[in-house]
């Protein structure tokens, strides 16, 4: 079986690009938390849209679709579903309703898991609806002149449980590693769940009502505003591409996670640029070069150089980055790491 092991988060050896979305995330987060204080109605505004292009998206990437029409009325309760694809779409509105508004009492446990995937799909009449498959499940590919051949052979079924019970233990002790960026982790986990494909149906939606309810417990709520399912299915065959990179060498404890990491981040990042983008001037009040620079070096998993910072934000001249880190660094916040142009900046805490 599978080893489940996130040891390896902690050595700080991460490819630059990674380290660079991770700095980028972080920026753009702490803008949104901003202006969402200031203006929480837009955000209620954003809610209900990204809501309907969720449930859309989530089931349409496993080949659910209705109209636009039925899933506004579906999504809004202005109608019982008419069909079994209608009922199963309903269902992802109803666990995902328990995900924006129970997220802190929901954990990645595997009671809680079960109970997501009873939601999800008892509308749809599974007599499997909250519980593991009984039978060994393979995931297939089809080329282009049709010919089909498995892919992936996910954990048997009569392993499938005690699979389930190590990676939530894996979880939770990774958790509690201080040492172990969260925003690294979640992934991480959303891949090892999707080798272990626990259902006989209903995988794919659940890895993604998963990583909404991981991030949003870690702070990163933008899935809630820009539908963070949309961009995955805005760029499925990159999603799945990394899947399968990540996937390759799983049983050996061979696998490299790297690959599913970046894809993951790319989407977050993709949702709370969407966010910015909305958001970039709101009443005129932009959110100041200082805490920008702030948010940049106190989440950065990796020190930064006084360059590094100016290319995440090149709107903010040398000078200012320069100041913002003397005060830093005065106030114990920071320190530098380094001397002269070798000077790098990494948080204290």
């Amino acid at each position: 079986m599978h080893k489940f092991d996130y040891s390896f988060l902690n050595n700080g050896l991460l490819p630059a690009q990674m380290v660079n979305l991770t700095a980028n995330i972080a920026s753009l987060k702490t803008a949104a938390g901003f202006r969402k204080i200031k203006h929480l109605q837009v955000f209620t505004e954003l809610e209900a849209v990204a809501r309907v292009q969720s449930i859309k998206s989530s089931n349409a990437i496993e080949g659910i679709v209705t109209s636009d029409e039925r899933i506004v009325a579906i999504v809004n309760q202005n109608s019982a579903p008419l069909n079994h694809k209608e009922a199963e779409i309903a269902g992802y509105r109803d666990a995902l309703s328990q995900i924006h508004s129970n997220h802190s009492d929901i954990d990645f446990r595997e009671r809680d898991i079960l109970r997501l995937h009873e939601i999800m799909m008892e509308l749809a009449g599974d007599e499997l609806a909250g519980k593991y498959k009984e039978d060994d499940n393979v995931i297939l590919e089809q080329d282009a002149q049709g010919n089909r051949r498995v892919r992936f052979r996910p954990t048997s079924a009569q392993d499938t449980a005690q699979a389930m019970e190590q990676l939530e233990l894996a979880y939770m002790a990774a958790r509690a590693d201080s040492n172990i960026n969260q925003l690294l982790l979640i992934p991480c986990v959303i891949l090892d769940f999707l080798c272990i494909h626990p259902f006989r149906d209903g995988n794919g939606r659940m890895s993604r009502l998963l990583s909404l309810l991981l991030l949003y417990k870690n702070g990163y709520d933008a899935g809630k505003y820009v539908s963070f399912e949309e961009q995955i299915n805005n760029y499925k065959a990159l999603y799945y591409q990394s899947l399968q990179q990540s996937s390759v060498g799983w049983h050996e404890n061979q696998n490299d996670y790297f690959p599913f990491m970046e894809n993951f981040l790319s989407v977050l990042y993709m949702c709370y640029k969407e966010l910015d983008k909305r958001f970039a001037v709101v009443h005129g009040q932009k959110i100041t070069k200082k805490a920008r620079i702030e948010a940049t070096v106190l989440n950065s998993l990796t020190p930064l150089s006084k360059s590094d910072i100016c290319g995440i934000h090149p709107d903010v001249s040398p000078t200012t980055v320069e100041a913002v880190l003397g005060q830093m660094i005065r106030t114990g916040s920071i320190r530098r790491v380094g001397q002269g142009r070798a000077s790098r900046y990494i948080s204290n805490h």
